[in-house]
Formats: C-alpha cells, structure tokens, sequence
C-alpha cells in the first residue's frame, strides 16, 4: 500500500509528460520534427538527473546538498510545473474542441472536422508556463538567499517597564540540510546580528531530518550573540519522522544528537517549559512547546506544562512551530499569552507581496500562514521562514528575519 502512492505520483507525471509533448509538437513549428524531439528529449533528461540527484540526498535524509544538486533540480521542478501548466492547458482546449465537434456533427448529422487548436489560447499557455519556468529557476539561483528584515513594533499595557524597547530577533525553519553554501548562510545570519537584538529566538525545523545536518554550521549559529541569550524549541521536522530509521531508538539518539549541537551552538531548549528574563528589576516569561499541529502532524506540545507557575497577569512571549497551535489552544487557555512566535508555512516559498497585498496558495489550508494577526490583545507572528523545503529556492515569498520590538503603552 506504501507503493501506492508513488505509483499513482509518478503515473500522472508521465501522464502529464506524453501530453505536453504531444501538444507542444501539434502548435510548435519545427521544420525538422527531429529538432523538437531532441530538445524535448533533453529536457527530460535534465528532468530526470535532477530528480535523481535529489532523490539520492533525500535517501540520506538531505543531510546537505550541494549547489549543483539544488541547481538541477530547480531545473527539473522547473520544467515539471511548465509541462503540468502545458498539459493541462492542452487538456482543457482538447475537451472544449470535442464538444464542439460533436455538437457541430449531432446539428448537421454529419461527421464534423475537429476544429484545429487557438493560436491565441496556446500562446498564452506557452507564455504562462515559460515565466513560471524562469520564475522558479530564479528563485532557486536568487531567491533563496535573498534575506528580508521584517520588522514590527508591539504595544501592550502590561509590558514592565524596564522592557520597553527590548527587541527580540526570530528565525524559523532553517532547514539547514537544503542550503548549499555556508556562506551565504552566515551572509545571513550577520545580517540578523546587525539588528542587535536583546534575545534571539528559533521557532523549530532547524533541520530536515538528521541532526548532521546542522553540524556544518555549528560555528555559524554559536557567534550569534544577543545579551538575553538565544532560544529554540523542537518544529515538525526536527523530530526525524520523515525519513527511514533501523529503529525507534536509533531516531530518538538522532533527536539527542540535535539537542547536543543547539547546545554547543549555545542555545537553550524550552520544550514544553519556561524560563524569566530579568532586566532592572523587572520581569517577562519566555515560554516554549514541542511541536503541536493538526494532524498529521505531531501534538506533542503541552501548553500547561510550558506556562506552568506563570501567573496570568504575566507577560508572556510563547514559542510555538505550528501557527495553528495559537488558535486552537493559545487563545482558549486561561493564561494570557500577549505574543507568540511561529513559523512552519514558508510562505509555501511562493506568492506575491506587494505593499500591503500578500497571496501564497498555503492560504488555503493556513489561515495565519504569514506576519502578524491579533485578536483579543493578543498577538501571533508567523515567520515566513529562513530556509527551504522540497523546492530549494524562493519566489515572492522571501527568507525572512523578523524583529520584533516591544513597547509599552
């Protein structure tokens, strides 16, 4: 049954395949037909390296990938979702041209010829599905280090006073296994230091799947430095349940593995739990859950625990990967929570924001998918991300570094 699955996945990428093929040799005018069948073949080539190139790092649970893997399959996702937009325009323009044929074949009772395809109609699907293909080879070579300081600032009433102004620095979802050059990373991550933040905070899914993942930049994350110190709780993927182990055991010690890397990064885990920040006197909680989304992903956050011996008159910054743990669980619980920090979505590293418009398709199964939301006096940050997942690279939805500033009112 596990097959299953892949079988139907690739059986419609093949589908999708014989069709734009077909279709692009019915509109396309090659004097030679040889000419378009060795350019179509060598797109399916490259298609099918970077597939496999890909593929071979997932076996080892993306652990890195190096630039011309990420590369090829940019190409190879690239030209998958130019031909699935082909296809299915040519599926759609093939089914209105048979109703039309036998509608004109039942008035004249007599065999119709087949209307021949619109010039207008292939031209704009040729159009579409060739900037979708420049689009996402952009983003895989440009936009997936292109970092954005988004940058917010927060009044509350309860806020202590020796607190107002402190800032406090967000990343979520590095992914670390999908980034090919250290570098550009740290790039980055000076870029956050720039900021100079008070505290520093990581909203889960530092990796993949395997805490080797992170080791490479274990340098990298220990000279970050903010005064309050640097904290992280546990995202879906960190938990490696996405990938094949020998044995329970085995991806528990992985999960004790990245616990030992966050710490010789010099962060402190807050898994269901919460520590003080103490400036002149006065008093706010940080608070931290495991990861708790709706299935199928997993619940193991324990939001009593996390806010446990916090009185409600407390102010309180939560930690939380999944942003549909705010509604759920957040805004019903009986301690107030003024700001939670999450992340999960990416954005789906696709969409378009434009001053105040922002569109993703992940709006449509995430309600809070990116930025700020409020209701009742109680804030959530949704952080579009750092890194990658699956698609290495970003279009309109661009790595984000969040800064967030708290005033009182």
């Amino acid at each position: 049954m596990k097959m299953l699955p892949i079988i139907i996945f690739f059986s419609l990428l093949l589908a999708f395949e014989i069709y734009s093929y077909f279709g692009l040799r019915s509109v396309l005018f090659f004097s030679h037909l040889r000419i378009f069948n060795i350019l179509y073949a060598f797109s399916v080539v490259l298609t099918l390296v970077g597939v496999f190139l890909f593929a071979k790092a997932g076996s080892n649970g993306f652990e890195s990938v190096s630039t011309s893997t990420s590369i090829l399959f940019g190409i190879a996702f690239s030209f998958t979702v130019a031909k699935m937009i082909l296809a299915t325009s040519f599926l759609v323009e093939d089914i209105l041209r048979s109703f039309l044929w036998l509608f004109q074949s039942a008035v004249h009772f007599r065999t119709a010829e087949l209307i021949s395809r619109s010039y207008i109609w292939n031209l704009f699907s040729l159009s579409v599905a060739s900037i979708m293909f420049l689009l996402l080879n952009y983003g895989v070579n440009f936009g997936k280090y292109n970092f954005q300081v988004h940058k917010k600032i927060l009044y509350f009433d309860n806020l202590p006073t020796q607190f107002d102004g402190f800032k406090i620095a967000q990343l979520s979802d590095l992914h670390l296994g999908t980034f090919d050059s250290v570098d550009k990373v740290k790039d980055g991550f000076n870029l956050l230091q720039n900021q100079n933040p008070d505290v520093i905070l990581f909203t889960g899914d530092m990796v993949n799947n395997k805490a080797i993942e992170a080791k490479r930049f274990i340098s990298a994350i220990k000279n970050l430095h903010a005064p309050y110190g640097k904290y992280i709780v546990w995202g879906n993927h960190d938990y490696g349940s996405y990938v094949y182990w020998q044995s329970e055991q085995e991806r528990l010690q992985n999960l004790k593995e990245l616990e030992k890397y966050g710490i010789e990064m010099g962060l402190k885990w807050l898994n269901n739990t919460n520590i003080t920040l103490e400036k002149n006197g006065d008093t706010i909680y940080l608070a931290g859950v495991e990861n708790w989304g709706l299935p199928p992903f997993p619940q193991k956050g324990d939001l009593d625990k996390a806010l446990e011996n916090i009185d409600s008159k407390n102010f309180t910054v939560l930690l939380s990967h999944d942003p549909t743990h705010w509604r759920e669980k957040v805004l019903k619980h009986q301690n107030k929570v003024e700001l939670t920090l999450s992340g999960h979505t990416h954005g789906m590293q696709f969409g378009i924001e434009i001053g105040d418009f922002r569109w993703s398709p992940v709006k449509y199964k995430y309600k809070d998918w990116a930025d700020l939301f409020e209701k009742n006096g109680q804030f959530m940050y949704v952080n579009r991300g750092f890194g990658c997942i699956g698609y290495p690279g970003r279009v309109g939805i661009l790595p984000e570094i969040t800064i967030i500033e708290l005033r009182k009112k």
